[in-house]
């Protein structure tokens, strides 16, 4: 018969997971229980001792044994204090006048060390029967000593269950001897679990203990549809089934169970909170082998499954997670790469270091060196790391950027000017070639100087002397000569902006700087560097980098090279806001579509039609401080050769309406 459910308090703060299980199992007990801490306290009890004893279950909790039964505790507290000693079940009788009543009582007692997962009694479990009538005593003795017999079974398979959960959350692996430990409470010859698979729909067996198959059972993955197992799982509920109830399901799970002579089954799913994991299936050849209250330890059972499938589970997302974290740490992690001559410069790709081979063959030389590549690329590194190597490495190094002064200005700046040689010059002004004397000029945008200054910048490489604007005297100097250009030299000949014997002068030794998408292997070296130097400067902590940003930072074509990735780090790191960097790529995306709309977006054709807008409000006018020069900021003579390459024509800026009148 179905016992009357009892209720149990306890100690939340108390329990372990084992006193957990173990105080649910206490819900359903026919006999009084109770679960003590190694000071004697009342950690859990149910009703039904508690009526025992005549005090309410919830008083008992936090107060030893001796405050609630008084003198009676003497006897008990000895054989409480034996078992913790000998750390093997004790079963007694008991006789003694409690507190709460007038009579004296009498119990058979069993008291059950429960063993933690070091090995050390942390608890003590008592199983009591009061036996007050002393005619009942001897007739119920041996049905006692059989339920007690059960129970202490039950709560030590429960102990032991725990303990192999925790020592090893591979169910899969465990499983067999769960179910071997399992069967000498329930006697069952067939256990099995299977867990669903949510990509497949499929019910997928993960161990079996079956000592007597015969080989008939579905071994691998099921239909959940329409068997018991499936039933158990859809519906969210244990289920017993008979053979009969087997015999009306028309599938080969259940065909494949009665085959082997199953006549009981057992089926409970493994639930967790968002839901079921799978199901645990215990068989028998015995008919009705499972009863109502068996149920209730198959669940407590299933549970512990559950818990310990879905802690693998999680352990191994964190072990991915860890894994991936690790590959993204990996981008900022370790010092920045670089090659030993060259501190300043980042990377190791096979066509920065045929640079550095270029480097290191000429700087020992004072040849003068043109540096050529794309705007962003780092050439005034290079002209840095040439001058360091060079015998001139202790004179000075000067840089001059040709495109950055205007014409009028960049002669004093480069030759310098006596007093009174022009309106303002009030004293005399050493240039930039002068200051340069024994080291190293690096002249940047090159391509930028004016078609008059280029002859005195001749006479400097070939003979090393220049004068001063305002004076006759002729300056000497030892300096070499480093330039630098992103233009296309010779293009710029043909079109008479540039003389072929300087361009010939200055390119005795050309070094190409490649431009970032032609050594893409230094993207990773170079986002670390600038990471770590804007990081540092914002005292902000970034230490990973997301594989998905890192694919498209590789990805990425960079038109503006080197200055380009270290503007977008640098602006990275001003958004980053934990630990992770966020790089705004949608940025970059659009750029990209962009420059992809198609010809008509090309570089040129968009040069082309800015400088045919302007042209249009200025009329036509080149010079002058409202010329369509002043406002594209170029030179006129450098705005006249963009308009030959271009094909513009005075047709494509003047006013049709003026034309026609």
């Amino acid at each position: 018969m179905r016992s009357e459910r009892t209720t149990s308090s306890q100690h939340p703060e108390a329990l372990t997971e084992l006193d957990k299980l173990a105080s649910a199992y206490i819900n359903t007990s026919r006999v009084g229980l109770c679960i003590l801490d190694t000071g004697l306290h009342y950690i859990a009890i149910n009703r039904t001792l508690a009526d025992m004893d005549g005090v309410p279950a919830e008083d008992h909790l936090g107060r030893t044994v001796r405050e609630i039964l008084g003198e009676a505790a003497g006897p008990l507290e000895r054989k409480f204090f034996e078992v913790l000693q000998i750390r093997e079940p004790v079963a007694f009788e008991v006789s003694g006048k409690l507190l709460s009543k007038m009579e004296s009582a009498h119990w058979i007692a069993h008291y059950v060390p429960i063993v933690n997962a070091q090995g050390t009694v942390s608890r003590l479990g008592a199983v009591v029967q009061e036996m007050t009538a002393p005619r009942v005593l001897e007739e119920s003795v041996q049905k006692l000593d059989r339920q007690l017999h059960e129970e202490t079974n039950r709560l030590e398979m429960l102990s032991d269950v725990n303990s192999l959960l925790l020592s090893n959350w591979d169910v899969a692996q465990v499983f067999p001897r769960v179910s071997a430990r399992l069967r000498r409470v329930l006697y069952q010859e067939f256990a099995t679990f299977a867990l669903h698979d949510a990509s497949t729909g499929l019910l997928v067996y993960q161990a079996t203990d079956f000592p007597l198959s015969k080989g008939l059972m579905p071994t691998v993955q099921v239909s959940p549809s329409e068997n018991p197992v499936g039933r158990s799982m859809r519906e969210r509920k244990p289920m017993i089934f008979s053979k009969e109830q087997l015999q009306g399901f028309d599938d080969e799970v259940a065909k494949g169970l009665l085959a082997e002579g199953l006549q009981s089954l057992c089926c409970v799913p493994l639930m967790r909170p968002k839901g079921p994991l799978g199901v645990v299936v215990l068989g028998s050849t015995r008919p009705d082998a499972f009863r109502t209250e068996d149920v209730g330890l198959v669940n407590q059972i299933a549970t512990q499954l559950a818990a310990a499938i879905e802690n693998r589970r999680t352990a191994a997302e964190i072990e991915q997670l860890k894994q991936r974290l690790g590959e993204e740490r990996r981008y900022l992690e370790g010092e920045t790469r670089t090659e030993g001559q060259f501190p300043e410069i980042i990377g190791d790709s096979v066509s920065l270091k045929q640079v550095f081979d270029q480097i290191a063959t000429v700087a020992i030389s004072e040849a003068t060196v043109l540096i050529l590549g794309e705007t962003g690329t780092g050439k005034e590194l290079i002209a840095h790391a040439i001058h360091r190597m060079s015998r001139l490495k202790n004179g000075p190094f000067i840089k001059v950027n040709c495109a950055a002064i205007p014409t009028g200005l960049l002669e004093s700046e480069l030759f310098g000017h006596e007093k009174g040689a022009f309106t303002g010059a009030i004293s005399r002004k050493i240039g930039r070639i002068e200051l340069a004397h024994g080291g190293t000029l690096f002249l940047d945008e090159v391509g930028e100087i004016s078609t008059e200054l280029q002859p005195k910048l001749l006479r400097v490489l070939q003979d090393q002397e220049f004068e001063r604007l305002g004076s006759n005297h002729t300056v000497k100097v030892k300096v070499r000569v480093v330039a630098a250009t992103n233009r296309n030299l010779p293009d710029s000949i043909a079109q008479g902006e540039f003389r072929s014997d300087l361009f010939y002068r200055l390119n005795v030794f050309p070094i190409r700087v490649p431009s970032l998408r032609e050594r893409r292997e230094d993207i990773p070296l170079l986002i670390r560097h600038f990471v770590h130097k804007f990081a540092r400067r914002m005292d902000r902590y970034i230490e990973t980098i997301p594989k998905e940003t890192m694919r498209a930072l590789m990805q990425w074509d960079w038109p503006g090279n080197v200055r380009e990735l270290e503007n977008l780090m640098e602006r990275s790191v001003i958004l980053s806001e934990g630990n992770a960097l966020r790089v705004p790529l949608s940025e970059l995306r659009a750029q990209g579509k962009t420059r992809d709309e198609g010809d008509d977006r090309t570089l040129d054709t968009a040069e082309r039609q800015h400088i045919i807008r302007v042209l249009k409000e200025t009329r036509g006018v080149l010079s002058g401080p409202e010329g369509a020069a002043r406002r594209l900021g170029l030179k006129r003579t450098t705005l006249q050769s963009k308009m030959q390459r271009l094909g513009i024509t005075r047709e494509d800026y003047s006013d049709p309406e003026r034309k026609s009148r």
